[in-house]
């Protein structure tokens, strides 16, 4: 395989998988992408649904891409590290969508010679409306930078982070972020059917309301207190729902959720 190939994942799983399906939505070739995956039934639906290049290892695999994806579990990186250390040149682009592996964690595994971008997507990537954030050292130069850009654009928007400290925090805000969504939902919907509603209809209002709600966010302008208070009516319904959430301590709760999810990815970092 010559050096066109453009991006090696390391794993198929998937996050893998809608950034392959956004790149080739794009207008990158199928003959572009590269993936390795040790599952055979997985590994073969991939060169069935999108045509792309597939290896059952790493040891079998080209890796002649720009930029390799690491797309593995966490608690799998070192041995997948230590596989590729020996293969990778200055010229390519590492990048790792494990959550709490560090930079220095990953330079030290692959050796200097490794550039790492540190990327952070969530799961509505799968629908190309994912968010991920991205960090990088200074010894990962513009170019580079574009080519990452490109590759988790695929799914959905990005935004780079200036100090790495805190893509913990962006991996408690966005990346985990959207469990807090769905058990939103499940508890309004389960209230909704405790008010004598069908678990069709509840299911129907709830959906489309957050739906609703998330492009008034993102297409208004205004921001999400802005909104609030456009809803809230003295004295109304709203007010009445927004004063038992207030007094349960809703801001308190989401702060302390969001410090608990950054600080397991500290510790997800140190035991790294």
């Amino acid at each position: 395989m010559s050096s066109s190939l453009l991006v090696s994942f390391i794993g198929g799983g998937n996050m893998a998988r809608s950034l392959i399906a956004g790149l080739i939505a794009a207008g990158t070739p199928a003959s572009a992408i590269e993936v390795i995956e040790p599952l055979d039934a997985l590994r073969a639906d991939l060169a069935q649904r999108y045509g792309i290049i597939t290896a059952a290892s790493i040891a079998e695999a080209n890796l002649a891409a720009g930029s390799w994806v690491l797309a593995v579990k966490p608690q799998v990186m070192a041995s997948v590290c230590s596989e590729l250390a020996g293969r990778i040149n200055t010229s390519q682009l590492v990048i790792s969508i494990a959550a709490g592996i560090t930079t220095a964690t990953l330079q030290h595994a692959l050796g200097s010679r490794a550039r790492i971008v540190r990327a952070m997507p969530n799961t509505p990537a799968l629908l190309g409306a994912g968010m991920s954030g991205l960090y990088a050292g200074s010894d990962v130069d513009a170019s580079a930078r574009a080519q990452a850009t490109q590759i988790l654009a695929a799914a959905g928007q990005v935004r780079w982070i200036d100090e790495e400290s805190l893509m913990d925090a962006v991996t408690a805000v966005s990346g985990s972020g959207p469990a807090y969504l769905f058990a939103v939902a499940e508890a309004m919907e389960a209230a909704a059917v405790a008010q004598g509603l069908d678990a069709d209809s509840a299911h129907q209002l709830v959906v489309q309301t957050i739906i609703g709600a998330g492009r008034m966010l993102a297409e208004s302008g205004q921001t999400p207190g802005q909104l609030r208070q456009a809803v809230t009516s003295p004295n109304g319904t709203t007010q009445a729902a927004l004063e038992v959430l207030q007094h349960g301590g809703l801001g308190t709760l989401f702060d302390a959720a969001i410090a608990a999810a950054a600080e397991r990815g500290r510790q997800l970092a140190k035991s790294g």
